[in-house]
């Protein structure tokens, strides 16, 4: 199972954006939710995570607000902001035109 230091520059932020659209969520819940929807493919460790969630909270591309976990807990939930969903937007494409260039390579060599 790659971990995030395998992801491509970038994806990590791609994902977390992604997860961040759908509604506010915290940390170990974003991990969680895209270990999920992956199916076991995306299994980002805290340690990349995290310091990945600071880093676009200082680009202003997502916020986040201390509330309680449905298990009566703090923790510091993380939504997405327009600049953000703006990033995610370029980001997306980018990324469904790499896909597109590496599929068009690989049908090349076969």
């Amino acid at each position: 199972m790659p971990d995030a230091s395998a992801l491509l520059p970038g994806t990590l932020d791609l994902l977390v954006l992604t997860v961040a659209s759908k509604q506010p969520e915290h940390g170990w819940g974003i991990g969680q939710r895209l270990l999920e929807v992956s199916r076991g493919v995306f299994e980002v460790n805290q340690g990349s995570l995290y310091p990945a969630l600071q880093r676009l909270e200082k680009k202003g591309w997502i916020r986040s607000a201390w509330r309680t976990t449905e298990s009566g807990r703090p923790a510091r939930y993380y939504s997405i902001t327009a600049s953000g969903r703006r990033q995610l937007e370029r980001e997306r494409r980018g990324w469904e035109r790499q896909v597109e260039g590496i599929g068009l390579v690989l049908q090349w060599a076969t």
